[in-house]
């Protein structure tokens, strides 16, 4: 978001050799260095160590980090142990950054015309540290070097495809985007939450990268429907509960669900959004056969079937008194039912003013991913239907 372009990233254990050998690497590929971890008082923190090999100066004791060290254990009534003061010690030529939430400071260590910055590997002191010692010195640094810029994102969330299969589809726009190299491209397949296509940009100011990724969102969608339909259902952290809640609030339609199959997992999903009382009923979880024909009028017979899963969702819109319905059953497995595979699952969905739908998916994976997998399908079917004027 700052400008910054992040190149590599490496793990190393707590060796000194193979921390110097990374270290020296990393300078040698990237004009700075962010090191995480290892800044602590234990014989295995030894990253200060490291990094003043590779400055090729000496540790030298900074005695007020000490006595701060010193005071936050007085204020606990406890005394500080003696491998405590190593966390004082600074490579002779860096800038230590002051600790506000711990005891281990940050470094700020220059190695010729590049930079080592090391930060403690506890998540929120790294965070805290981050924000208020690296970034402010990586911005300056940038400005210096004629490089200020804004780096930014924008995901489009996929449901209906896979991840090869969006990757062929635009492939010629990635060829283009390769070519032009200010706006880029990538792929994350993420299992429930679906496949997601990340277009990121970077220009010298926000309102020239938002541009850019106006134009580009574009593009992608146009070359995604053309080829594959309506897949696209939301953007950034738009879920797609979100996307249902959304259409279901426009329409001033309410919405009940009867699962079987899922057991809960798509009124889980559902209450995730603020303000779901608004819209959602309730649901029914009808596991047991008895249930789906005692409460929600399913014929008695067969229960992983569409017609099941039809009467499912005209049965919860009468129990619940929504204007919309929502059924899913199916097999999740690891056994048959019915002389049913796992893996088939079967939604109904009743809509005002139109006839009851069913529909028969099959989706991969084992019990827990069918479960998952069905829930969003179900979800991709509502959100569909009511983008779709009735017929």
């Amino acid at each position: 978001a700052n400008g910054v372009s992040s190149h590599f990233h490496q793990a190393v254990g707590d060796n000194h050799d193979r921390i110097v050998l990374a270290l020296r690497t990393a300078l040698a590929r990237s004009d700075g260095v962010i090191m995480c971890g290892g800044l602590g008082p234990t014989q295995d923190d030894i990253t200060r160590e490291a990094i003043a090999d590779v400055m090729n100066v000496p540790l030298v004791r900074d005695q007020e980090i000490y006595d701060r060290i010193d005071s936050f254990f007085q204020a606990r009534g406890r005394a500080m142990s003696a491998n405590n003061a190593r966390q004082a010690d600074v490579p002779q030529g860096a800038t230590a950054i002051p600790q506000v939430v711990g005891t281990a400071p940050g470094l700020i260590c220059p190695v010729g015309n590049k930079v080592v910055y090391a930060v403690p590997g506890v998540p929120y002191e790294m965070t805290e540290m981050f924000e208020r010692g690296i970034l402010p010195d990586l911005r300056v640094r940038m400005a210096e070097a004629g490089e200020e810029g804004v780096i930014a994102s924008r995901v489009l969330r996929c449901w209906g495809a896979t991840e090869s299969g969006l990757a062929e589809v635009l492939q010629g726009r990635i060829d283009v985007l390769d070519q032009a190299g200010d706006v880029t491209l990538a792929f994350l397949a993420s299992g429930m939450e679906g496949i997601k296509v990340r277009v990121t940009a970077r220009a010298r100011t926000t309102v020239d990268v938002t541009a850019l990724l106006d134009k580009e969102e574009a593009e992608v969608r146009r070359t995604i429907t053309e080829r594959l339909g309506d897949i696209v259902f939301g953007v950034d952290d738009e879920s797609m509960e979100v996307a249902v809640a959304n259409r279901l609030f426009a329409r001033d339609l309410t919405l009940g669900v009867a699962e079987s199959l899922t057991g809960g997992l798509i009124a889980s999903r559902l209450v995730n959004v603020p303000g779901t009382s608004a819209w959602f009923l309730g649901g029914v979880v009808s596991y047991d056969s008895q249930v789906k024909f005692d409460v929600l009028g399913v014929p008695e017979g067969p229960v992983v079937t569409e017609e099941a899963a039809a009467a499912m969702a005209d049965g919860v819109r009468k129990v619940v008194g929504s204007d919309v319905g929502l059924g899913i059953t199916g097999v999740a497995g690891p056994d048959d039912q019915e002389g049913v595979a796992p893996g088939n699952v079967f939604v109904g969905l009743a809509l005002p003013d139109r006839p009851t739908l069913a529909r028969h998916l099959r989706v991969p994976g084992d019990r827990e991913r069918v479960r998952q997998y069905g829930t969003i399908s179900a979800l991709d079917l509502l959100r569909r239907a009511l983008d779709s004027p009735p017929t």
